[in-house]
């Protein structure tokens, strides 16, 4: 076995594979904000990241859009959702927590159940195949946990991309109809597994729905960064 396996959710900065039905929310933003580019950040992807997740491990349609119950004993190493109000603190700690997982102590499905309690219960707005599609198919994850693979994320930065932003002053009542915002993070994550480990640079753009007097939750994660 080698000493470390590559997996979505250790390459996420870099990640422009689309999912079977696409993102929910583009459909949604791009009519609320009217043509300022958001459906490019959003759809966006580029030859050189098709060919980059061309060589990974891909996680199957049947699983991405299956929500699994976890196993006795919670959620492992999967955080509960914060309750945070205001987007780009949210973005951030969604972000660290995609990044972060311990197939030591979590299951594959564990890993799942625990990711979807950050989701917005929307069914109009939650794409959760972006989000689960982040998550090795319970083969890999059952390798990577042979070979005790756990990382932890942190967040140093987040913001709204330029496209959102000029949508956003161009458009200002728009958000009032979802309350949906993007919001691109950056940051670290720690990799370990048996004999070895390092620090990656990590970078990620995520949709969030913060509606007034309520905590965010997490929309989708989009296949490309956008500045």
């Amino acid at each position: 076995m080698p000493s470390r396996v590559r997996t979505p959710l250790s390459s996420l900065g870099s990640r422009g594979s689309a999912n079977h039905r696409v993102l929910v929310v583009v459909l949604v933003l791009t009519t609320l904000l009217v043509g300022a580019g958001l459906a490019a950040i959003l759809t966006g992807r580029s030859a050189r990241n098709d060919d980059r997740s061309a060589s990974r491990s891909k996680p199957s349609t049947a699983r991405s859009e299956a929500i699994p119950s976890p196993a006795s004993g919670g959620m492992g190493s999967v955080p509960e959702p914060p309750q945070i109000s205001e987007p780009l603190g949210y973005a951030k700690a969604a972000a660290a927590m995609v990044w972060s997982y311990d197939t030591r102590t979590t299951g594959h499905d564990q890993q799942l159940a625990g990711m979807n309690r950050w989701m917005t219960k929307e069914s109009t707005y939650a794409d959760w195949a972006s989000v689960s599609g982040q998550v090795p198919d319970p083969v890999l994850w059952s390798r990577m946990a042979d070979n005790g693979q756990h990382a932890d994320g942190t967040a140093t930065e987040a913001h709204y991309p330029s496209a959102f932003r000029q949508a956003l002053s161009e458009h200002p009542s728009a958000i009032t109809e979802a309350y949906i915002y993007v919001v691109t993070v950056t940051g670290k994550q720690q990799i370990a597994w048996a004999n070895g480990g390092g620090a990656e640079d990590r970078s990620v753009t995520l949709a969030v729905q913060c509606r007034p007097d309520h905590d965010c939750a997490l929309v989708s994660i989009a296949p490309q960064v956008a500045p």
